[in-house]
C-alpha cells in the first residue's frame, strides 16, 4: 500500500464530507468554478485554516453543488488545465509560498466525475499566494490580515506545532498502518519481544507518538513514525523528498558521478544500511598486520555514524524539495542537510545541540543510533585528530548545514586555512575536556617530531594572529604557554578569584 488513494478512499472522503451540514473553515465546494486565480487563493485559504482547526488536510471538491451538497460531476480537468503555456499545477506551485504539498485527484462518484484537491495544511508560515495570504472566515474567503487575531493565533500555533506531530497520512486501518511502517525493526532497536497480537503492536506506535487514533476513525500516521519507519518513504507523499541521497563521484569535483543511491526507507529501520552502502563506496587504504591484510577506511567510521545521524536530525524538515545529501569525493566527504545552523558553525564542539525535531533527536538516541546530547560533535573531532586528518570544516551555505571531513593531507601540503582550522578544533577539544592546549597538544595532534618544538610554535602563532585562539597565560615563556579558543572565559591568574 502507498498513500497515493485509492478511489474507494477517494469516494469514501467525498461522501463524508457531503454529509456535513454546510461548508467549513477546511472544505470549499464547486461545479464547473476552475479560475486559476481563485484556485490559488482558495488553497492560501484553506491551507491556513486547517492549521487554525486542527486538521491535516483541506478540500477543494469540484462536482459537488454547494446549495445542498449534491454529486452533480464536474467538466474541470486539471491536468488537462493550462494558465498560458504553463500547466496548472506548475503555474500554482510557482506563486504559492511556503511552497507545500497539494493534489488533485479525479474519479467516478456514483457515475458523476469528481475532482478533488487535497491541500496539506499550513506548516511554519502562513501560505500566501502572489504574495498575499488568504484564511477562511466560516466559508468565506479573506484576507488574512483583515483578521489579526487569526494571524497572532496562526503564528502561535507554528510555534507549538512540531514536524513530528504533523500527520503523515490520515484515517489508515490497523493493516495499512502495519503494511506502512516497519514495525518489526521498531521493537528490535528498543529490545522488545515483539507482540503476538496486531492490537498490541498499535498500542505501542501509539504510545511513542509514532500513530494516533484519528478523529474520522482508523489512526493517523503521524510525520515521527513515517520518517522513522517507513518501509518505504515515497509511499508518504509529503516525506517523499526527505529521502537521503549517497553520490560518489570520481575525483575532486561533480562532474563524473560513479555511484548514486537514494534511501528508500525510514531514518531508523534503514541507518545501518545506509551507513553500510556509504562506508561501501568510501575510499580505503590497506593496511598489512602480522599476519593479515586489511581494509581501513580512510574516515573513522564513529565519525561517519555521528555526522549523517546529526544529518538526519537537525534538518529543516520545513524547507521543501530538499534532504539530507552525502557526497563522496577522492579528497573529501561533504555532508548536507537543509536548514540553517540553529548554532553557531563555530561553537559546535563546545555547546549543547539544539534540534528543532527534539522527539526525533529523543528517539535516535533512545535506540544509540546516535550520542547522548553534547558528545557527538567532541567524538568526531576526537576521531578525526586520532586518523590525524585535517580538522572538519563546518559552514552554513545558503539555508543549508554543511560539514566537511577531508582524506589524510601532510602537514606540509596543508594551506593556512587548514592548519588554522585544525589549531582552533583542537584548542575547542582541549577546552571541553579540561585540559589546555599546549605545544606538546598539538605537536602530539598533527604527529610533530618532539624535538621540531619551533614548528609547532609557527602554527600557534599563526592561529593567534588569525585570531581563532588566545594565549591563557602571556606572562610566561613560549614553551609552557597553553592556549585557549577566542570565545572562553580567561583562566584566572594565581591569587585571582574565579
Amino acid at each position: 500500500m502507498t498513500t497515493d488513494r485509492r478511489e474507494d478512499y477517494l469516494m469514501g472522503l467525498v461522501r463524508e464530507l457531503c454529509l456535513l451540514p454546510r461548508e467549513t473553515e477546511w472544505v470549499e465546494f464547486k461545479v464547473d468554478d476552475a479560475d486559476p486565480q481563485s484556485i490559488g487563493e482558495y488553497i492560501s485559504a484553506l491551507a491556513n485554516s486547517a492549521a487554525l482547526v486542527g486538521k491535516a488536510f483541506a478540500y477543494l471538491v469540484w462536482g459537488v453543488r454547494d446549495s445542498d451538497h449534491s454529486c452533480v460531476g464536474t467538466r474541470f480537468e486539471p491536468h488537462a488545465a493550462r494558465v498560458g503555456n504553463e500547466e496548472l499545477e506548475s503555474w500554482l506551485l510557482h506563486l504559492l509560498e511556503p511552497k507545500l504539498d497539494f493534489r488533485f485527484f479525479s474519479f467516478e462518484n456514483d457515475g458523476r466525475r469528481i475532482v478533488l484537491l487535497e491541500i496539506a495544511r499550513a506548516a511554519r508560515s502562513p501560505v500566501r499566494f502572489q504574495g498575499q495570504e488568504f484564511v477562511r472566515v466560516g466559508s468565506y474567503k479573506k484576507k488574512l490580515k483583515d483578521f489579526p487575531e487569526k494571524e497572532r493565533k496562526l503564528w502561535r500555533l507554528f510555534d507549538q506545532k512540531p514536524f513530528e506531530d504533523v500527520i503523515a497520512t490520515e484515517r489508515a486501518s490497523g493493516e495499512d498502518v502495519l503494511s506502512l511502517l516497519d514495525y518489526p525493526s521498531y521493537f528490535d532497536l528498543l529490545e522488545r519481544p515483539l507482540p503476538a497480537n496486531r492490537d498490541d503492536i498499535l498500542a505501542a506506535l501509539e504510545y511513542d507518538r509514532l500513530i494516533g487514533r484519528s478523529a474520522a476513525g482508523g489512526w493517523d500516521i503521524m510525520n515521527l513514525g513515517a520518517i522513522l519507519f517507513a518501509k518505504r518513504l515515497d509511499a508518504f507523499h509529503g516525506l517523499r523528498r526527505k529521502s537521503i541521497r549517497v553520490v560518489q563521484y570520481r575525483g575532486n569535483g561533480r562532474t563524473d558521478t560513479l555511484k548514486e543511491q537514494e534511501g528508500i526507507r525510514g531514518y531508523a529501520c534503514g541507518f545501518e544500511g545506509l551507513l553500510g552502502f556509504i562506508n561501501g563506496v568510501l575510499p580505503a587504504n590497506e593496511v598489512i598486520g602480522q599476519a593479515l591484510r586489511r581494509s581501513v577506511s580512510v574516515f573513522p567510521e564513529l565519525a561517519i555514524r555521528e555526522l549523517v545521524a546529526n544529518a538526519l536530525i537537525h534538518q529543516d524538515f520545513f524547507v521543501t524539495g530538499a534532504g539530507p545529501m552525502i557526497e563522496i569525493f577522492d579528497d573529501r566527504m561533504e555532508i548536507t542537510n537543509p536548514g540553517s545552523p540553529l548554532l553557531d558553525t563555530q561553537r559546535f564542539v563546545d555547546m549543547p545541540p539544539r534540534s528543532r525535531n527534539e522527539s526525533l533527536a529523543s528517539f535516535m538516541r533512545r535506540v544509540r543510533i546516535c550520542e547522548e546530547r553534547g558528545s557527538g560533535i567532541d567524538k568526531v573531532v576526537i576521531q578525526v585528530e586520532l586518523f590525524q586528518l585535517p580538522a572538519p570544516l563546518f559552514e552554513s551555505p545558503d539555508g543549508f548545514t554543511r560539514v566537511v571531513l577531508f582524506a589524510h593531507k601532510h602537514l606540509s601540503a596543508m594551506d593556512a586555512a587548514d592548519r588554522v582550522r585544525a589549531c582552533y578544533m583542537h584548542a575547542c577539544l582541549r577546552f571541553v575536556m579540561r585540559q589546555p592546549m599546549t605545544n606538546a597538544s598539538l605537536r602530539q595532534r598533527f604527529g610533530i617530531d618532539n624535538k621540531n618544538i619551533a614548528t609547532a610554535s609557527r602554527l600557534l602563532a599563526e592561529a593567534v594572529e588569525a585570531g581563532v585562539i588566545v594565549i591563557a597565560n602571556p606572562g610566561v615563556g613560549t614553551k609552557i604557554r597553553s592556549y585557549l579558543p577566542f570565545w572562553a572565559p580567561p583562566r584566572p591568574r594565581p591569587g585571582e578569584v574565579a
